[in-house]
């Protein structure tokens, strides 16, 4: 009995078709192109901070000037405030607008300066109560500081003038700023000069966040 030999072009046929779908040896599948990720920048961020701080830093060039210009008026016309200048530590110049109907307020801005560093630190001052002011009043504030300590307590802690603000612009028994009391002395001036009383009362002086 003659037996027959199951025939191979099956097995042929499967070994050509699975090499066709591999390939050719060491061939490898292109790798997928890979997607730039999308850019998060805001190409409008840039301009805008650039513009901001060039408003800021002239809004600092117009506080200098006025507080070089208000030191000068100050120490040319009263020579007591000019001597005492000289031994300050550090001064500071505010510019400041009061206004009211019966209901008062105050504002401006200024800036500190420590003498021996050349350091400036921007500043602003604000009050409001009720008095008889009619109108607006524009005058100018000078502290001067006669240490380090005093003059970092007030840039740092800020400060409020209440009835010793008085006492410290050396205005007691007629007197016209002739020394430091607790550290300060106050000169308060309009476009006249130097006013005979101060006027600053219930007013604070504190760091301005934004210009610095």
């Amino acid at each position: 009995m003659t037996r027959f030999r199951r025939p191979a072009p099956l097995v042929l046929v499967l070994t050509v078709s699975l090499a066709a779908s591999v390939g050719p040896a060491g061939a490898q599948e292109p790798a997928p192109e890979k997607k730039a990720a999308p850019s998060t920048a805001s190409p409008a961020a840039a301009p805008k901070d650039k513009w901001t701080e060039m408003r800021l830093d002239s809004k600092r060039k117009v506080v200098d000037a006025m507080a070089g210009e208000t030191l000068e008026r100050l120490t040319i016309r009263e020579p007591k405030a000019k001597e005492l200048f000289e031994k300050a530590y550090g001064y500071a110049v505010f510019d400041n607008f009061k206004f009211g109907i019966g209901l008062s307020g105050a504002g401006g801005t200024g800036v500190a300066v420590d003498r021996k560093s050349g350091k400036r630190i921007y500043m602003k001052m604000g009050s409001a109560g009720i008095g008889l002011t009619l109108g607006g009043q524009s005058y100018h504030v000078v502290f001067l500081m006669q240490d380090s300590e005093t003059f970092d307590r007030f840039v740092t802690k800020g400060w409020y003038a209440d009835a010793s603000a008085r006492a410290a612009a050396g205005r007691e028994g007629g007197a016209s700023g002739t020394s430091f009391v607790n550290g300060l002395a106050i000169f308060q001036l309009n476009a006249s000069g130097l006013m005979a009383s101060l006027d600053i009362s219930s007013t604070w002086y504190t760091k301005d966040d934004e210009l610095n």
